[in-house]
């Protein structure tokens, strides 16, 4: 029983990272094919969520990730690819990749963004060679989104919004994600 358990999570496993790679512009038209899931992304988040268009107008650049493609099965991983825009114009384009351990188990897949709301915090995330999430971004769900924007009360430098989940994955795990500028 323990080995038939042990293929069955080693053969969930293997199609878990399968379906991570899929559809996640890996191999794609480079910047034409991000630059079009960016803007569909921005046009969904202003739609869905009036707030962030406010928020996008304060903020000192964006980073739209459109699509995030995770699985994870005690180890586990994201990828995805999306563009950063000052004043609504694409200037670098980035990869994101996350890395997590615990106890976990599923795919999914979602898009987010991150909100500089200094030009600070813009210049930092711009000027490394790579930035990871660390404790001084603010977490806003999706619920807050309609009303984000329009906030009167001091604001982290950066504020991240994860939206448009697809997929379902369970667990508790440690993770960190690490966004690197790319050339498409």
């Amino acid at each position: 029983m323990t080995d038939m358990i042990t293929r069955r999570g080693l053969a969930f496993g293997a199609g878990a990272f399968a379906l991570a790679a899929c559809n996640n512009g890996i191999g794609s038209n480079g910047a034409s094919q991000i630059e079009a899931r960016v803007s569909a992304t921005q046009e969904y988040l202003f739609n869905q969520y009036p707030g962030t268009r406010d928020l996008a107008s304060r903020a000192a650049g964006v980073l739209y990730m459109p699509l995030m493609t995770e699985a994870g099965l005690g180890f586990g991983g994201a990828f995805g690819r999306g563009a950063l825009r000052i004043q609504g114009v694409t200037v670098d384009y980035y990869a994101a990749a996350k890395g997590s351990f615990g106890l976990q188990i599923g795919a999914q897949q979602y898009a987010h963004a991150l909100f500089f709301m200094t030009p600070d915090a813009l210049e930092k995330f711009r000027r490394g060679s790579g930035w990871a999430v660390g404790g001084d971004i603010r977490y806003a769900s999706p619920e807050e989104g309609a009303s984000i924007g329009k906030e009167s009360t001091e604001l982290n430098e950066v504020i991240a919004l994860v939206f448009g989940q697809q997929g379902l994955i369970a667990g508790a795990t440690l993770s960190g994600i690490k966004y690197t500028r790319i050339i498409p």
